[in-house]
């Protein structure tokens, strides 16, 4: 039976309270992977870390957004953390999304929808004229012309991005019924997210928040 894949938000500036989160993830129901945001990458000790870390699967969160050739760099700029995934504002543009895959090598590239931080409210304020649902499945439409890896959306998205893109869908927002959405607004359960057909999750302090053993126990009671 294949595992369900999740990786957790390591969002933090210390190496400390990641290798706590690593050792306390071993579970054998769930394969466990490790995103990495600008907070870690950009503190001190947080790139050295990562460029030392063995058999672990690892995600930097670059969210890269710019033209085709500083997005290529910063790829390049990456090479020596070799990580399995890293991801690009669909935003940025296919002739960016297709350079960046291109130097991206083995490293998936993963597209980054509208953040799961907005709502169509948001998006007005912006000046977007589409709603979320309707910029997502055209940024999903590009992510697929450009032949990214993955692509980021909230759960609230997956069926309609399923129909125009066929490979990984990677799921934030995720959120037990009693946790406090804080500043996130499209948001499902783990168990809700994979039903509706996400093949990996991101989940940040649900699982970091406390005790880490347990709160990954009440996951696994939940996904069976």
């Amino acid at each position: 039976m294949r595992k369900n894949k999740i990786f957790i938000a390591c969002d933090t500036t210390s190496v400390k309270k990641v290798k706590k989160i690593i050792t306390n993830s071993k579970n054998s129901n769930i394969n466990f992977g490790y995103k990495f945001g600008l907070e870690f990458l950009n503190s001190k000790n947080g790139r050295k870390f990562v460029s030392k870390l063995k058999n672990k699967i690892t995600f930097g969160d670059y969210k890269l957004a710019d033209i085709p050739n500083t997005c290529a760099s910063a790829i390049k700029a990456v090479k020596d953390l070799k990580l399995n995934y890293i991801t690009i504002h669909i935003s940025s543009g296919l002739k960016a999304l297709k350079v960046a895959k291109k130097f991206a090598g083995k490293t998936k590239l993963i597209g980054v929808t509208i953040l799961t931080s907005l709502d169509n409210k948001s998006l007005k304020e912006i000046g977007f004229d589409k709603n979320v649902k309707q910029l997502v499945v055209d940024q999903a439409k590009l992510a697929n012309k450009a032949k990214l890896d993955a692509i980021v959306c909230s759960p609230h998205e997956i069926k309609l991005v399923r129909k125009v893109f066929k490979r990984e869908i990677i799921t934030p927002g995720i959120r037990f019924r009693e946790d406090k959405k804080i500043d996130q607004k499209r948001v499902m359960t783990p168990k809700q997210a994979f039903q509706n057909g996400a093949t990996a999750l991101v989940i940040g302090r649900s699982i970091t928040n406390g005790n880490i053993k347990k709160n990954i126990e009440k996951i696994v009671k939940e996904l069976k």
